[in-house]
């Protein structure tokens, strides 16, 4: 009745397979399907097995792709999916056995030659052979197939690996233009997923696909279990072992993202997709884009009129954020995050307004805190959110009143006590520093300081290691600034001096991005100061005790105005010590105590106004040209699915 193939077996000796990819012609009602349906296999579960896998097919592809013109087998193939698909939505029982097993073998196949198909075709081409022997609508019936699939059938134990492979043929169809040297604009493939007739359904897919995410499930179903068929179980083992994703299968030393993926695939798949969907045809209308943006919380009970594309759908924002928690530190939770951030102002408000936003903040911060072996895109992205959040008041004062204790990841200093927005503070001056030793990217630390900036009026009580690391930044970078101020006087003096004439060019640059970081780090310094001067007397005494490295700058006139401020500020303490130490003798304490009592009768009317600090996080033209080759690179990543990404031309112009 069956047929049990090995991993080890040779595919192009196999009987049923050289009939499917021969010139015979095998009739949809051929009862050879189910014999060759039925069949054992150790599905690839990593990036090493799936490229050994498609190594190992190959002959068989390439067999088929002579003889499909002939005999049109591989759109009988896609004729017996829509069939069974069909037959699967119908059903009022969804968990029969041998059914499903062979709708997922079904499935597997044609991603497998879809996917063949992709890397060596163009997209004419693949259509070309999707349609033989067909009425020119095989493949929009297939995409409308997948996405009913994900849509409409429940997902349960019997059902998982179903949803999971629907899923990545998706991402494999997706994933044309990578291959195919096309922008999506340009592909008959993506105007059939971004404008068919399946779109009515791209709310609920977008839904669907978040709510997997959300939910996290790991599958612990096995094809046939408890049956007492043979021919059943004798598959079992082979589909448990790529439903289960045991990591002893792993041999191509998976990253962290891989392991959530062999966790939870479904989740982490849906992921991708959602990703990948949103990120694309961004010019034109995308459905799932704007259901995406669009979405609201199901507990706000506010009547909100769906958009005009009809896009409205509600989820359960308390479950998404706890589940964004949980998965913060990944790659492909942190976009997402800027996504909804970025362009959904109903979960933008949503998670401002949680009394618990550390459990979101923390993995954010430690993501950061670890830049040396993350990736630059992570650490950007990670930026941009904090920044993002920066924009907000509450957020800015709500992390100040934020208490943490025991900070063991952060091995610099032990911190038994600190607020969310010290620990914020210290970590985003840490990668400022990373930044300026070994990245040396502008916009990076400009998102740095920006962030800083927005939340500058609103720091209270910095702890004193705090108010040591922000004076003692201005001060190394006021040494590096004085030095390479002082190389640049000698070269254009024409003093001899080792450095070369590329060298020259560099060290401009240099002085020029350090005077921009000095400057933001006095406004810095300064709107805190103006702002919250009796709220952190511990900033205050740091100042006093480093107050030579801001003499130094007094008469420097890109420093002059905003340095006077300063001044003002260190006099007038200065000469409250004066005072209190003609009295008696000042120790840590009595200096700590008078910076205390003097604040009280601060006469702020002294201070010179400076306009508000406050940065908006604004996209960039094009953002496409860093978001889509960003997100493939995820795709491979964090999933066994190998994308051939040698075109990097390609994809950056998608």
């Amino acid at each position: 009745m069956g047929i049990a193939i090995s991993k080890d077996l040779d595919f192009h000796q196999n009987d049923y397979l050289k009939k499917f990819v021969s010139q015979e012609v095998i009739n949809l009602n051929d009862p050879f399907w189910n014999r060759l349906l039925t069949f054992n296999l150790s599905i690839p579960t990593n990036r090493h097995d799936q490229l050994a896998f498609e190594s190992r097919i190959e002959p068989c592809c390439q067999e088929l792709l002579r003889n499909n013109s002939i005999s049109g087998n591989f759109g009988t193939l896609i004729d017996l999916f829509l069939i069974r698909s069909s037959e699967l939505l119908a059903a009022s029982n969804s968990d029969a056995d041998l059914f499903n097993w062979q709708l997922f073998n079904v499935l597997f196949i044609l991603r497998s030659i879809l996917k063949f198909f992709m890397e060596i075709l163009s997209e004419e081409e693949i259509i070309k052979q999707i349609e033989i022997n067909g009425d020119n609508t095989r493949l929009e019936s297939l995409i409308g197939a997948l996405v009913g699939t994900l849509v409409d059938v429940p997902i349960k134990d019997s059902t998982y690996a179903i949803h999971l492979e629907a899923t990545t043929t998706l991402l494999v169809l997706l994933s044309v233009p990578i291959y195919a040297g096309k922008r999506p604009d340009d592909c008959f493939i993506y105007r059939l997923i971004m404008k068919g007739k399946h779109i009515i359904h791209a709310p609920l897919l977008i839904k669907k696909l978040i709510a997997n995410f959300i939910k996290q499930e790991r599958n612990s179903y096995r094809f046939g279990s408890g049956q007492g068929n043979s021919i059943v179980l004798g598959i079992a083992s082979g589909i448990w072992s790529m439903l289960t994703f045991n990591s002893k299968s792993s041999s191509d030393g998976d990253n962290l993202e891989l392991a959530n993926f062999h966790e939870v695939p479904l989740a982490s798949q849906s992921l991708l997709l959602v990703l990948v969907l949103v990120h694309h045809w961004t010019t034109h209308t995308n459905p799932y884009r704007s259901s995406l943006f669009s979405c609201a919380n199901y507990e706000d009970n506010t009547p909100i009129l769906p958009t005009k594309d009809g896009t409205l759908f509600k989820l359960d924002f308390s479950s998404f954020y706890e589940t964004l928690c949980k998965r913060a530190s990944g790659e492909a939770e942190t976009l997402l995050l800027y996504l909804l951030l970025h362009r959904n102002s109903n979960f933008k408000k949503y998670l401002l307004s949680r009394l618990d936003i550390e459990q979101l903040v923390i993995p954010i911060l430690k993501t950061l805190y670890n830049a040396p072996t993350s990736n630059s895109h992570h650490i950007y992205m990670s930026l941009i959110i904090l920044l993002i959040l920066s924009e907000d008041d509450s957020f800015n004062k709500t992390i100040h009143e934020t208490k943490l204790k025991h900070i063991l990841w952060y091995t610099e200093r032990v911190l038994n006590e600190i607020s969310l927005g010290g620990l914020l503070i210290l970590v985003v001056i840490r990668t400022i520093q990373y930044n300026m030793l070994k990245m040396r990217d502008k916009y990076l630390h400009t998102n740095c300081l920006a962030a800083l900036a927005n939340m500058s009026a609103e720091f209270r009580d910095l702890h004193p290691y705090v108010s040591q690391r922000l004076v003692s930044l201005f001060e190394t970078l006021a040494k590096k600034y004085q030095r390479l101020v002082q190389n640049l006087d000698k070269i254009k003096n024409g003093q001899e001096i080792s450095i070369s004439m590329k060298e020259d060019s560099d060290l401009e640059q240099d002085v020029s991005v350090l005077e921009e970081v000095l400057r933001m780090l006095l406004e810095i310094l300064n709107s805190c100061l103006s702002n919250q001067l009796i709220q952190n007397p511990n900033l205050v005494y740091t100042l006093l005790y480093k107050k030579q490295t801001f003499e130094m700058f007094k008469n420097n006139v890109v420093f002059q105005d905003i340095i006077h401020n300063i001044e003002i500020i260190l006099q007038y303490f200065s000469q409250l010590l004066t005072d209190k130490s003609q009295q008696y003798e000042v120790d840590a304490t009595q200096v700590l105590l008078t910076i205390q009592q003097g604040s009280k009768s601060w006469p702020k009317e002294k201070l010179t106004r400076f306009p508000e600090l406050k940065f908006k996080y604004v996209e960039e033209e094009s953002p496409e040209e860093f978001f889509i080759p960003y997100v493939w690179e995820l795709v491979n990543q964090q999933s066994f699915l190998h994308i051939n990404n040698e075109n990097n031309t390609v994809i950056a112009t998608c």
